[in-house]
């Protein structure tokens, strides 16, 4: 014979598990597995842009790699020995700039400037390696007085 304590402990149990069942019906609950929804690729000009940061420079990351149609490891792989990661990316992003949207110059004018004072504030004196390499993964041919005083 079950106990009233028994008997209401099911029905508790019961009516837990049928509030939560009322709370969200089947029609609205959400599959275990739901497919992500990929979002449409990002202009490299607009993505490039965001990157920068307010002190003029770009960082090396992944997002930089994707604007710049390279992974990671190509732009890893052809940094100058003696170059900071900062210094490569702000170079990096300066070429691609000038070698595939000379067309959209007026947009991006003020923050080049801005980037090679921050490039020219960092006494670098490989700016010529820097732009030579950055010439040869972008398939750019720049010259570094381009790139400004």
């Amino acid at each position: 014979m079950i106990s009233d304590t028994e008997v209401l402990r099911m029905v508790d149990e019961d009516d837990a598990s049928s509030e939560e069942e009322d709370l969200c019906p089947k029609a609205l609950q959400v599959p275990e597995e739901v497919p992500v929804a990929t979002q449409p690729p990002r202009d490299p000009f607009l993505q490039l842009v965001s990157l920068q940061k307010a002190s003029g420079c770009w960082l090396l990351s992944p997002e930089l790699s994707a604007a710049l149609g390279k992974t990671s490891t190509e732009l890893e792989n052809s940094k100058p020995a003696a170059v900071t990661q900062e210094v490569w990316a702000t170079t990096l992003a300066l070429i691609w700039l000038h070698g595939f949207k000379t067309d959209a110059k007026d947009e991006w004018d003020l923050l080049a400037m801005k980037a090679m004072l921050w490039l020219r504030a960092q006494k670098g004196p490989c700016l010529t390696e820097c732009v030579e390499a950055g010439n040869a993964l972008l398939g750019c041919k720049l010259q570094e007085e381009a790139l400004g005083p």
